[in-house]
Formats: structure tokens, C-alpha cells, sequence
């Protein structure tokens, strides 16, 4: 059953300009209207009652009277255990949210004439994402007379994309975006359910740390 009436916490209300607007449907002698159109606790049609006939069939029943459909001419009502319906719709969207694929964007920068000692601290910094289940975001940076020459970045890209392929793929292709060229490696779907497994729940893009995202 639902809390008693007047019990209302404060996860239950939005605020919003000019004062907190309750979330939560109304229930039991909280629906301040005279008739509703009522639904049984099986989904049966009942039909338009006054609200104290609802409210009188809700307590033989030993149920609560939720108010599910406000804006319908006249309100549409149910019986069902109120207490009992939250609990398990929270049960649902914990289960949902374990579901979910949380994926971390992590970013990468190089430049087209990288040193090899540089490329390989690089490409140590793109295996150990990958690993963890993120994606990469690869920027080739080009600056001066590199400009001309979109072919330096494109290999090195290619190349990048070949040294990882057992933790990745490329998701989104090498392309020109101003004076830079992007790339986005993505880990293989097994690699990033195992790392999901190990981490808390998040889905957010986050630069790669400082350390990693030095340019050459």
C-alpha cells in the first residue's frame, strides 16, 4: 500500500519557477475531482463513478485509487496496490539502466610527422582505452606546409588502426575537419561488455588524460 497521505518526500516533487510541482500521480483523497472514469486492478473497465464510489471500491478492495490519466474529461483511474507498483518500476529501471551500453570517449592527438618513440607511447595510450572498453577519438593536427600533404595523416591513421585491430575497429572513417583529421576507433562489442561489467555506471565523453593527450 502507499505511504500515508501527507507523507511526501522530496524526490517525489520538481521545481520549477514559482514553486515545487509534484511528479507523482495523485492517489486515494488526493484527487480532488467529482467523478473518474475507473479501471479495475486486472485492466477490467469499471466505467464512470462518483469519486466516493471509487474511492469506497479502492478500501473494500483494500487498494489504492491512482489517478493515471489527469488531462482525460473525466480523469481516468486505477486500482492497483500503489506501494507495490512503485517498488517494482523501480526494480524495471534498475534493471534497464544495467542494461545499458556506458561508454567512455577518450581523445588522442598526434601530429602527421610523429617521432617513433612518440607513436608508440601514443599507441600504448589508444590499446590501454580500448581495453578498458572506450572509444578513441584519434585528431591528426596539421600546422603549416603539413596542410598540404592530408596523405601523411591518413597513413598514419591507417597505421594506427592496423597496430590495434585485435581491441578495435574503426567506427568512423579518417576525414578532414579544418586543419585537423579525425578518425573514432570503437572496441570490439565483447572487449567493452566485460569492461562494463567492471566499472560503475556512466555514459559521458572525457578528454584523455594529461599525460596522454601531449602532442609530439
Amino acid at each position: 500500500m502507499s505511504a500515508p497521505d501527507g507523507e511526501v518526500t522530496r524526490s517525489s516533487y520538481r521545481y520549477v519557477q514559482g514553486g515545487p510541482i509534484s511528479t507523482e500521480p495523485r492517489i486515494n483523497d488526493r484527487i480532488r475531482v467529482t467523478e473518474v472514469r475507473l479501471v479495475g486492478p486486472r485492466g477490467e473497465q469499471v466505467g464512470i463513478l462518483p469519486i466516493g464510489d471509487a474511492l469506497r471500491l479502492a478500501r473494500e478492495a483494500d487498494l489504492d485509487l491512482v489517478e493515471v490519466a489527469p488531462m482525460a474529461r473525466p480523469p481516468v483511474c486505477k486500482l492497483m496496490d500503489y506501494g507495490k507498483f512503485k517498488y517494482e518500476s523501480a526494480l524495471k529501471a534498475r534493471e534497464a539502466r544495467k542494461h545499458q551500453t556506458h561508454t567512455i570517449i577518450k581523445e588522442m592527438k598526434l601530429r602527421p610527422k610523429i617521432d617513433p618513440h612518440d607513436y608508440e607511447t601514443k599507441k600504448g595510450h589508444v590499446t590501454r582505452f580500448l581495453a578498458h572498453g572506450d572509444k578513441v577519438k584519434i585528431t591528426i593536427m596539421f600546422r603549416g606546409r603539413e596542410q598540404s600533404r592530408p596523405e601523411l595523416g591518413f597513413r598514419l591513421l591507417q597505421r594506427l588502426a592496423e597496430d590495434v585491430a585485435d581491441l578495435g575497429f574503426v567506427e568512423s572513417a579518417p576525414k578532414q575537419d579544418g586543419r585537423n583529421m579525425l578518425m573514432v576507433l570503437s572496441p570490439h562489442k565483447k572487449r567493452t561488455d566485460a569492461a562494463n561489467d567492471n566499472r560503475p555506471d556512466r555514459v559521458r565523453q572525457e578528454p584523455a588524460s594529461q599525460d596522454a593527450r601531449a602532442t609530439a
